[in-house]
């Protein structure tokens, strides 16, 4: 299991999610978004702005995402 912080995933907070592998902290951490934007927390309302710019360029994004997947697979195991 690895842990990563909301902050790390392009999130907002400090929240923390322990998972085994890269695609599943990613779905955790875009559950935990979709939660926070439904209560229209401004720090996660910020947050996907930024990532939604993010967007509009798929290399900027795919470069983003590996560099996110390269974090988690140096983490330590917890």
């Amino acid at each position: 299991m690895k842990t990563m912080r909301c902050k790390q995933l392009g999130g907002a907070c400090e929240k923390r999610f322990r998972a085994t592998s890269f695609d599943e902290i990613s779905a955790m951490s875009r559950q935990h978004a979709m939660e926070m934007i439904q209560k229209k927390d401004a720090a996660h309302l910020r947050a996907m702005g930024k990532m939604q710019e993010l967007m509009q360029d798929p290399d900027a994004m795919k470069r983003w995402m590996e560099d996110r997947r390269r974090e988690f697979d140096t983490l330590p195991d917890d």
